[in-house]
């Protein structure tokens, strides 16, 4: 048992305890971290021992680490980093006093609960405890083996799914060879989320033969696993045509069924291999969360919802304060309820952006909003819509050093997300990651899922082009852009500023027509996002494209 600062750490039990005695819900991965520091404190660990520890044998990038790292420091109440110190160039400190003690039973009679001791000194903490935690195990494990709860010794697993080899319609070598190729990488993405688990099978190849129905579900069965993955690929003349279906293995009830198809037109194979694969893992990580959430939210909560999102379909002041005003009733009727807190935040970023509410009332609507979703993060923290709604507003609110982490956050739990992957970018262009964003606009333009929203990721890499000065690269990313959407100004404006620094100043001008078309009002001093908590660099090249713009016939004021 680690104790500290009134927090009791147990790793018998995996639990941490606050002041109050109630446990604090940690993510394992972040649990395990902890543990770490407390055997380890007051020493300096390095960020890539972190990693290597943590995440043995699985490359993770630091967005992992930085969250487990958020995670516990506001679990500790740790605001002010103190206990949770980073020592530049050298990694993070735990510079809490640790306090050892035999771990207690699940129940310890209150006529024998005594404060803790410290046995060890500095010198001897870390071996000593070490072994003290060991001890502790075997015997509590011994001895109380009848009257442990076994939910309490362990956390349950995630349900696992395996991923049977995607069946080719045909024999011929493209067909077997883009369905194993999807396959790998399917489940490959799969492993990376974390509440679920994932069981490989043999994936197909030239030599392997299709498997029959019967034998592929017997070679399923001898790994458990509560679902079951499995699929049938066509190659037509102009598509790829995948047919998917996920089933409960001890029932074989099909669960859900999805289709996806990919043009052959126009694109390289690995195009085509990313879409299918992205296609298909974006829906089933959407439904395996849905599943694994199935049940916790109410029927009426739902439909408050939809009747909120129907009531502002025409964008208008009155409707926008009617479907607020019945999500908060709802919400007031049921303050749990998650999916109406994600709905009213979501609602009330909406109206922030539209400038819908007053100068006085605006700070008070985005404090409200971040509480919202940040209490429904605690409340939920494997839920994939809270995580979604969490990275947009962190993004669209100009918080992006945070925003990063609930982006790469949400990842966690759809690989895919081509959304969270535009906020995402965004959130690096405007800390002057120019290179970042648009890898990550390119990485969401490959997987093109959701493809209703393909418009902004492209707009976003013309966007990211631009500011690293590379005009003529942008021009297909915001003409693919403005053909999807042509009814944003930005895109126009951006498009009207890279035809004048290429010298193309007839088209720039018609393009700039546009932009006034669509936002009459605009001006130098207005068509900028706006800029706090950016990074110079964004703010000078930003500047750059705005005089670009006024060069094409922009009104300065």
């Amino acid at each position: 048992m680690f104790r500290f600062n009134g927090f009791e750490l147990d790793p018998q039990r995996g639990e941490l305890r606050g002041p109050d005695r109630k446990a604090i819900k940690l993510r394992p991965k972040t649990f395990e971290m902890l543990r770490l520091f407390a055997t380890d404190a007051g020493r300096v660990i390095s960020k890539q021992e972190l990693m290597d520890r943590i995440w043995p044998n699985v490359h993770v990038g630091e967005d992992s680490l930085f969250q487990c790292i958020r995670e516990l420091r506001a679990a500790l109440g740790d605001d002010r980093r103190e206990m949770i110190r980073l020592v530049s160039g050298r990694g993070y400190m735990f510079t809490t006093e640790i306090l050892h003690g035999p771990a207690e039973l699940p129940h310890p009679p209150e006529t024998t609960s005594r404060p803790a001791k410290r046995l060890f000194g500095p010198g001897l903490r870390r071996p000593a405890a070490a072994a003290l935690v060991g001890l502790c195990t075997v015997i509590g494990f011994g001895a109380a083996a009848s009257i442990f709860v076994p939910d309490l010794l362990f956390q349950a697993k995630p349900p696992a799914i395996v991923v049977m080899p995607l069946i080719p319609a045909g024999h011929d070598p493209d067909s077997i060879a883009m369905a194993a190729h999807v396959t790998g990488s399917l489940t490959d993405g799969l492993a990376r989320i974390d509440n679920i688990r994932v069981v490989t099978m043999q994936p197909v190849t030239a030599s392997t033969a299709p498997q029959p129905a019967a034998a592929r579900t017997a070679a399923a069965r001898t790994e458990p696993a509560e679902f079951e993955l499995s699929g049938e690929l066509r190659h037509t003349a102009h598509a790829w045509e995948l047919r998917a279906r996920l089933t409960r293995t001890p029932t074989r009830e099909v669960a859900w069924t999805t289709s996806i198809s990919v043009s052959t037109d126009g694109s390289d194979l690995q195009l085509q291999q990313s879409r299918l694969t992205a296609g298909l893992g974006h829906r089933l990580a959407e439904k395996m969360n849905a599943i694994l959430h199935a049940g916790t939210q109410s029927g009426s909560a739902k439909v408050v919802v939809e009747q909120a999102k129907a009531a502002i379909g025409q964008t208008t002041r009155e409707r926008f304060g009617a479907a607020q005003a019945m999500l908060e009733k709802a919400l007031a009727d049921n303050p749990h309820n998650v999916d109406l807190e994600v709905a009213l935040a979501a609602h009330m970023l909406r109206g922030i952006q539209m400038a819908w509410y007053s100068p006085e009332d605006n700070a008070a609507a985005e404090s409200k909003a971040r509480a919202m979703l940040k209490h429904a993060v605690r409340t939920r923290p494997d839920y994939l819509p809270v995580h979604e709604a969490y990275c947009r507003f962190l993004s669209a609110t100009n918080n992006f050093v945070d925003a990063l982490v609930a982006c790469a956050r949400a990842l966690t739990f759809d690989p895919w997300n081509g959304l969270v992957l535009y906020n995402l970018g965004l959130t690096q262009i405007k800390l002057g990651r120019f290179e970042d964003a648009l890898a990550t606009f390119t990485l969401a333009d490959r997987y093109d899922t959701p493809d209703v929203s393909r418009w902004t990721w492209l707009l976003g890499a013309g966007w990211a082009s631009m500011l690293m000065g590379r005009d003529e690269d942008a021009l297909p990313w915001l003409q693919r852009s403005i053909a999807i959407t042509p009814a944003t100004g930005r895109s126009h404006f951006l498009l009207a500023a890279a035809y004048q620094r290429l010298g193309r100043s007839d088209e720039a001008k018609a393009a700039l027509a546009q932009t006034i078309a669509l936002r009459p009002r605009s001006t130098a001093a207005n068509i900028a996002p706006p800029q706090q908590n950016t990074s110079q660099r964004y703010r000078d090249a930003s500047a750059l494209i705005i005089e670009a713009g006024v060069a094409a016939g922009l009104p300065e004021q």
